[in-house]
C-alpha cells in the first residue's frame, strides 16, 4: 500500500451513458497538449485541455513525491491515472484544465537540477504562475490540489493571482504532515518498534534540526536521508488549517471516507478554518479519489482502468456552476 511517507521517501528515488441531445449541447474539448512556461533553470510543463467557451479552468497540482501530471509514479508502483481522468471528465462537462508536472520532475525536470531542493513556498509560486497561464483558457481559474498539492494550493492562495476564483482541496491534509506520518506508522502492522525513534526524528525536523541518517535504525534510514530532511523541515513547518484561515474566497473540500492516508478529521479541520467552504464527501473513496475495491486495498493505486468515484466530477462541476459566473 502506498502511503504518504512512502511518497515522500520516493521523492529522492526519482521520481453512464449521456443522451445524444446532451452531447450536442456540450462544448467540445480540444485534444490534450503540453504547454510550457519558463522555470528557474529550464521550463515548467503541464498538459492543457482547452474547452471552447469555458467559464472555469482548474490547475491540478499533484501530491507528494515524484507523482506526475496524470497521477502516476512508476518508481513507486503508483498507476492511477486519477488526474488524467479528472481533466478529461471535467472537459466533457465544459471545464478546462492544466495538470502540471512539479519543478524537478517529468516534463518539468529541466526547471530544477535537484528535485529535493524545493520548498512549499516555491511550489506555491509555481502554482500562481500556472494560474496566470490558465487564465488564457477561462476567466475563472481554480487551484485544485490533491494531497500535498492541497497544501501548495493553500499557500499559493495567500498571495492570490488576479484570475484565481477559488480552491478545490482534494484529500488535502488539515494537520501538519509530520503528524500524518506518525499516524500512518501507528496504523501500520509491525511498525510499533520504530515509533519511538520516528517520533523523535519528526520532533527534531519540526524544530528545524537535522538528524544523522547513519544513527537511525536501518528501516528508517531511507526515509530520512540528508536531502529529504532538508525538504521535510520546510514541509513539516506548515499547518494547513492555520494557513487556510487566510483564504476568504470560495472553496470545495473533497474527502473520501475510506481514505487511509488523509482522514475525515482533516477535512473537518479545513472546514472549520474555511467556514465558507462546501464539503463533498465521497462515500467509500480512497486517497486516489476512486471507490475502494473490497479485499483489494491497493487496487485504486495500481489499476488505472478503475474510474474515478462517481460523485467526484459531478460534485466539482455543481460547485463551480454555483459560483457566480465571471
Amino acid at each position: 500500500m502506498v502511503s504518504w511517507f512512502l511518497q515522500i521517501f520516493h521523492r529522492e528515488r526519482s521520481a453512464a451513458a449521456v443522451p445524444l441531445i446532451c452531447l450536442v449541447l456540450l462544448p467540445m474539448p480540444a485534444a490534450a497538449e503540453p504547454v510550457q512556461i519558463p522555470g528557474p533553470q529550464g521550463h515548467f510543463e503541464a498538459e492543457m485541455i482547452a474547452v471552447e467557451g469555458a467559464n472555469h479552468a482548474l490547475v491540478i497540482i499533484p501530491g507528494s513525491g515524484p507523482t506526475d501530471r496524470d497521477g502516476n509514479s512508476p518508481s513507486m508502483g503508483l498507476m492511477s491515472d486519477s488526474y488524467k481522468m479528472l481533466a478529461e471528465d471535467l472537459a466533457r462537462l465544459g471545464v478546462a484544465s492544466l495538470r502540471i508536472d512539479k519543478r524537478g520532475f517529468f516534463g518539468s525536470a529541466s526547471a530544477l537540477s535537484d528535485p529535493n531542493d524545493v520548498t512549499i513556498k516555491a511550489y506555491a509560486e509555481d502554482a500562481r504562475r500556472w494560474v496566470e497561464k490558465a487564465s488564457e483558457l477561462a476567466p475563472c481559474v481554480w487551484l485544485a490540489g490533491h494531497s500535498e498539492g492541497g497544501l501548495v494550493a493553500l499557500v499559493a492562495a495567500m498571495e492570490p493571482p488576479e484570475a484565481l476564483c477559488g480552491l478545490v482541496l482534494m484529500a488535502a491534509p488539515g494537520r501538519p504532515i509530520g503528524q500524518l506520518m506518525i499516524e500512518q506508522f501507528e496504523a501500520s502492522p509491525g511498525a510499533a518498534p520504530l515509533l519511538p525513534q520516528l517520533r523523535s526524528v519528526v520532533a527534531d525536523l519540526e524544530a528545524g534540526r537535522h538528524r544523522d541518517p547513519e544513527q537511525l535504525t536501518p528501516n528508517l534510514r531511507p526515509l530520512f536521508s540528508t536531502g529529504l530532511q532538508r525538504y521535510m523541515i520546510d514541509l513539516f513547518s506548515h499547518d494547513p488549517a492555520d494557513i487556510a484561515g487566510n483564504w476568504e474566497g470560495p472553496a470545495l473540500i473533497v474527502q473520501g471516507d475510506a481514505d487511509i492516508q488523509v482522514r475525515m478529521v482533516d477535512a473537518d479541520l479545513l472546514q472549520t478554518a474555511l467556514p465558507q467552504a462546501q464539503q463533498l464527501v465521497l462515500s467509500g473513496a480512497t486517497h486516489m479519489l476512486k471507490a475502494d475495491v473490497a479485499g483489494q486495498p491497493a487496487a485504486t493505486y495500481t489499476d488505472p482502468t478503475l474510474p474515478l468515484h462517481e460523485d467526484l466530477v459531478p460534485g466539482i462541476v455543481r460547485f463551480l456552476d454555483g459560483v457566480a459566473k465571471p
